[in-house]
């Protein structure tokens, strides 16, 4: 007996003794062996591609595109063998019933894997933030895109160590906030409080002075650049110094333009040397909460009375 006979009679036997119709264990039979391969095919690819590629981005684009590739392949293979005997108004009416009842959720995900890809609100690399949840998109798949967090309980804006997976359907129901979308920059505040009695306006000079020397140089031809179709426009690029007052003091700040990743380095940099400039000037001091007092006996202080005097000995 051929292998083919051998096969076709060891399917009837089991479909038998399973008490199911010998088409429907073909096709299942098939299917999993459509998934056996479609594995071993994505880890071949996977260690073929690790070993030819050096470059993590590289490698990273190469199995995105392999693995809709194979993909594509399995599902095309499944189709037929499920749906061959079907027509196309049974096999859409199907389909459609049960995307309506039971894949609500996926489908929107799907259709903003497709807005994401034909829109390109972010891409792998940026730094986002969507809803509550903020950091760099490291990955991108049909129902779902992932963040390496960022914020959190980590102050700055500095990597958590987490990957938060995110469905895509949240981009059409959330607000998205990207860092480096239109303009590579974001604006970094600092302030600085001195005391009253302090010379506010040399510690002004002071950190305009820092910011002069520290804070990144941006030109006016970023605008000319590429955008995204954002029409940005800003009265003034340079660093700038506001003033105002607290209960504490008058507060001096700083302003400035940063890279979105350089966030913390840049405020760790201009805060050390502000507290170099400050201690080179005997009238400025820096402000903190203060509590004060007086003495009604040391003073000569009386409440509802004239002044009493002090007695000297």
């Amino acid at each position: 007996m051929s292998a083919e006979g051998v096969l076709t009679a060891v399917t009837n036997k089991l479909a038998e003794w399973l008490g199911v119709a010998r088409d429907n264990l073909a096709h299942v039979l098939i299917t999993a062996g459509v998934v056996v391969a479609y594995v071993v095919a994505r880890r071949i690819s996977v260690g073929m591609i690790g070993s030819r590629f050096e470059d993590s981005q590289t490698r990273y684009r190469i199995n995105k595109i392999s693995q809709g590739i194979f993909l594509a392949v399995a599902l095309f293979i499944l189709v037929k063998i499920w749906f061959k005997d079907l027509q196309f108004g049974t096999y859409f009416g199907l389909v459609s019933a049960g995307v309506a009842v039971a894949l609500q959720d996926p489908l929107v995900n799907a259709v903003a894997w497709l807005y994401i890809v034909a829109r390109s609100p972010f891409r792998v690399g940026d730094r986002i933030q969507i809803g509550p949840h903020a950091g760099d998109v490291v990955d991108v798949h049909l129902f779902n895109f992932s963040l390496l967090e960022i914020g959190n309980w980590v102050d700055a804006d500095q990597s958590t160590g987490r990957i938060i997976h995110v469905p895509n359907g949240w981009i059409f129901k959330q607000p998205l906030a990207s860092y480096d979308l239109g303009f590579p920059f974001i604006w970094n505040e600092i302030q600085v409080a001195v005391t009253f009695e302090s010379d506010w306006r040399a510690a002004k000079a002071c950190l305009e002075k820092v910011l002069e020397e520290v804070a990144e140089k941006v030109e006016d031809d970023h605008f000319d650049r590429p955008s995204h179709g954002f029409d940005i426009r800003y009265a003034r690029l340079t660093p700038v110094v506001w003033t105002s007052t607290s209960a504490d003091g008058v507060v001096l700040t700083m302003r400035y333009l940063c890279k979105p990743r350089e966030r913390r380095v840049s405020t760790s940099r201009i805060w050390e040397n502000v507290l170099d400039a400050f201690q080179a000037e005997a009238a400025v001091d820096l402000a903190y909460p203060t509590t004060r007092f007086f003495d009604n006996h040391v003073e000569g202080k009386v409440r509802g009375g004239p002044k009493v005097p002090v007695p000297t000995e």
